[in-house]
Formats: structure tokens, C-alpha cells, sequence
């Protein structure tokens, strides 16, 4: 199955379980576990909740691209914003690290999407907004006679 789609938001929180939800549908068309589904969702989540939080602040004027692509079983994301950037990003990808420690954040985002996908990467520049690309490939399906 080869396919692919864009959607573009803007930054305001109630937009992350739409991103979900949209990403999960499409996932669907590759038959994830719910496990792998579960994981790209959560995946997502983290992306999206760092473009409205750390890129643009909580103001909602900015947007939020997420860019979609299915190959046979690998799914490809790329989430994207034109937000203030990350200064020092071997400092953000480390655990527990924030930027926003007044907010209460844990800082596992990039922990979490690591975790749950295949492969992560980001890449971004101060004023020029962030892009995290991530893969997942959905494990072979089994057959219904390898169940019985």
C-alpha cells in the first residue's frame, strides 16, 4: 500500500488528539497492532504537544504540518512547525531535560517518540521552526490459519 497525506493546523492544544486521531486513521490502511497503533499515536502526541508548547509558546497563531506516507508496511511522519526553534538539540533529546520547567513538563517528549517509533530525527534552527521525522514499520501480518 503505497499512500500519502498533509494536514496543516493551527498550534492550539485541542488540535493534538485531532492529529492522533487523523494519523491512527490513516496508520489503520497498513493494519497495525493495537500496540503499534498505540505507539505511533502516542508518538504523535509528543511531536505535536512540543510544536505548541516549546515552538510556539502556547500562542495560537502559529500552524502545525504533519506530512504522512505509507509504503508497503513502513508509515513516515514528518511533523513540522515555523516556531522559535531549538537552540541545542542533543540538550533537548536528553530525558528529563525541559524547556519549560515552570510548566511542570517531564521531558521525555523526544524519549517517548524514540521509544515508541523505529527511528527519529530532528532537525531544527532557531527562527526557523523544528522537524521531526520518524518511521514505524507495522510488523507482517499472520495469517488466520497460524491462529487456529
Amino acid at each position: 500500500m503505497d499512500n500519502e497525506m498533509v494536514i496543516r493546523f493551527k498550534s492550539v492544544s485541542q488540535n493534538e488528539g485531532f492529529a492522533r486521531v487523523v494519523v491512527g486513521a490513516f496508520a489503520a490502511q497498513i493494519n497495525p497492532t493495537l500496540e503499534e497503533l498505540s505507539d505511533i499515536k502516542m508518538a504523535v502526541s509528543e511531536a505535536v504537544t512540543n510544536s505548541i508548547i516549546h515552538g510556539y509558546g502556547n500562542a495560537p497563531g502559529g500552524v502545525v504540518e504533519i506530512r504522512a506516507r505509507l509504503s508497503g508496511k513502513d508509515l513516515y511522519l514528518e511533523i513540522s512547525d515555523e516556531g522559535k526553534g531549538i537552540a541545542d538539540i542533543a540538550k533537548a533529546r536528553e530525558p528529563f531535560y525541559t524547556s519549560c520547567p515552570e510548566m511542570d513538563r517531564s521531558g521525555m517528549g523526544f524519549t517517548v517518540m524514540e521509544t515508541f517509533m523505529d527511528t527519529m530525527e530532528v532537525q531544527s534552527g532557531l527562527g526557523q521552526g523544528t522537524t521531526v521525522r520518524m518511521t514505524k514499520r507495522v510488523a507482517a501480518e499472520q495469517s488466520l490459519d497460524a491462529q487456529c
